[in-house]
């Protein structure tokens, strides 16, 4: 049993096709035939049933299935440990994280961090929070940041932002004046809101007593899109405050606090405490500490030390 043959497994298993695995990993379908026939003769059973259209795993691929992930895993993480010994940061670096965070919270992390380390390339996944979540858990991504709170039990969960979410109108609105908005008036008027996601559901949650009253005039799919349709007067919204900051500087937009509420929408960064992390995974770590702690923030020049290997 060699690291190649359950390669080759592992991509039989995922595309239930020899032909196709072979394809993937640029090998011919004979080769694949003869990996998958070696390691069912070592494992003294048959690994997948060929009696069907798709080639379906049998009860012992099944068990050999999740041992030839971890192996395979533990096989990268000891090489790359290796490689890092004593080396400056560099690979790819894999983070998952939603539009607005991507737009309004890490591009200053983001400029520090290839500040420093130049070499490390960052690749972001883009999606809801528990479409992140998923992709940490798969190994996909190393590291995600999402909205919080996150129950994963294997999940090491940093805070990292915390904005206080409020009432965003056009200058020339009626409300514009007030210094605080109550439910009350905040229904009154067309309300353009998220379609999905943690600010949704905080949202409906709010105007749960005034669901016969609420005036839902759109649903849009981003904060940019929200921003833009609230100034040109098709309806208020709630959004957090960082998020229309530029406009609010630019005379476009005006946040105003909800009164006698306090909301808040607070991200942590997540990444599985059971699982290697290379050292650009490490390095990010302390580059968005320091960048969310100012007074333990790194000296400009110095590079942050990485945590502990886990």
């Amino acid at each position: 049993m060699d690291y190649d043959q359950l390669a080759s497994f592992l991509e039989v298993a995922k595309l239930q096709s020899f032909s196709r695995a072979a394809e993937k990993i640029y090998r011919t379908q004979p080769a694949i035939s003869a990996q998958i026939r070696l390691l069912e003769q070592e494992c003294g059973e048959r690994l997948f049933d060929r009696s069907g259209k798709k080639v379906q795993l049998t009860p012992a691929g099944e068990i050999l299935l999740g041992y030839a992930q971890k192996i395979l895993d533990l096989h990268k993480e000891a090489l790359q440990a290796i490689a890092e010994l004593n080396q400056t940061p560099r690979g790819k670096l894999y983070i998952g994280a939603n539009e607005a965070t991507c737009l309004y919270v890490l591009p200053k992390t983001f400029a520090r961090f290839k500040q420093l380390y130049p070499l490390v390339q960052i690749s972001i996944y883009r999606n809801f929070s528990h479409k992140i979540l998923q992709k940490v858990q798969e190994g996909a991504v190393d590291l995600g940041i999402v909205t919080l709170p996150q129950s994963a039990n294997n999940m090491e969960v940093i805070p990292v932002f915390k904005d206080e979410m409020q009432v965003v109108v056009p200058v020339s609105h009626p409300l514009a004046k007030k210094r605080s908005v109550t439910l009350e008036e905040f229904v009154q008027f067309p309300l353009i809101l998220p379609k999905t996601g943690h600010t949704r559901v905080v949202i409906d949650r709010l105007l749960r007593d005034y669901r016969d009253v609420v005036q839902l005039s759109m649903e849009l799919a981003s904060v940019e899109t929200i921003k833009k349709f609230v100034g040109a007067g098709l309806g208020i919204s709630i959004i957090s405050r960082t998020y229309a900051q530029a406009e609010v500087a630019a005379g476009v937009l005006k946040l105003i606090p909800l009164e006698g509420l306090k909301l808040y929408r607070e991200l942590g960064l997540v990444y599985r405490r059971d699982r290697y992390l290379s050292l650009p995974a490490k390095i990010f770590i302390e580059v968005v500490r320091n960048s969310t702690a100012p007074a333990q923030a790194a000296a400009p020049g110095n590079g942050p030390r990485p945590p502990a290997s886990r």
